[in-house]
């Protein structure tokens, strides 16, 4: 588990051009000229869709591709950008293997740092403090509150995002999932599986 010694500044505070838009966003919401429901829509799109189908096709590929795995075992951020991620939230990437005797679970504890290149949006309850003190405390229940049960043996590591450093958990593959392309393997690879607090399965097929 990383230290907490680290600065967490960017995500308490908006930078100038965040700071913009948030205000213009509030004004044309204020004149009519934007439908609160229709931002909230496209939000929603970032956070559960656009975004995270670039993580879900860096873990795709990791499956599909066992040269491609080492690479992003060995440097998440070089591999996730030979896929053409990367940028802002995502300079240093490390990639979770998530095996039989280990599960891996990301929580930021000190706000939300979050590898937004190949996530998206953090989902709200990603920011919350019960999230982000009991995914410490307590993981297992915190899995047993999204559904998820693991096998007795498998051990739960927790890693602590950081300004510096951001975690992208590479589920296992689930059974039933041989001869898959990299593209039906992506759809079954949901953003909270990244983060742990899911498991994807071959049922999952869209």
């Amino acid at each position: 588990m990383s230290g907490h010694d680290h600065h967490h500044d960017h995500d308490n505070h908006f930078t100038p051009i965040e700071a913009r838009v948030r205000a213009l966003e509030s004004l044309m919401v204020a004149k009519g000229y934007v439908d609160p429901a229709a931002l909230d829509a496209i939000v929603e799109t970032y956070e559960t869709k656009i975004g995270p189908r670039n993580g879900a096709r860096v873990v795709a590929k990791a499956w599909s591709d066992p040269d491609y795995a080492q690479r992003l075992k060995a440097d998440g951020t070089a591999a996730v950008a030979e896929l053409g991620y990367g940028g802002r939230g995502g300079e240093h990437i490390v990639a979770c293997f998530n095996t039989p005797e280990e599960h891996n679970l990301i929580v930021c504890t000190l706000c939300s740092c979050y590898p937004w290149p190949v996530l998206g949006l953090p989902p709200v309850w990603y920011k919350s403090p019960p999230y982000r003190s009991r995914a410490v405390l307590d993981p297992r229940g915190v899995l047993a509150d999204f559904g998820v049960t693991l096998p007795e043996g498998q051990r739960i590591r927790v890693w602590d995002s950081t300004a510096e450093t951001r975690f992208i958990v590479v589920p296992l593959r689930p059974a039933g999932t041989q001869g898959w392309s990299e593209e039906a393997l992506a759809a079954i690879v949901s953003r909270d599986a990244m983060i742990g607090t899911a498991l994807p399965s071959a049922e999952a097929r869209r």
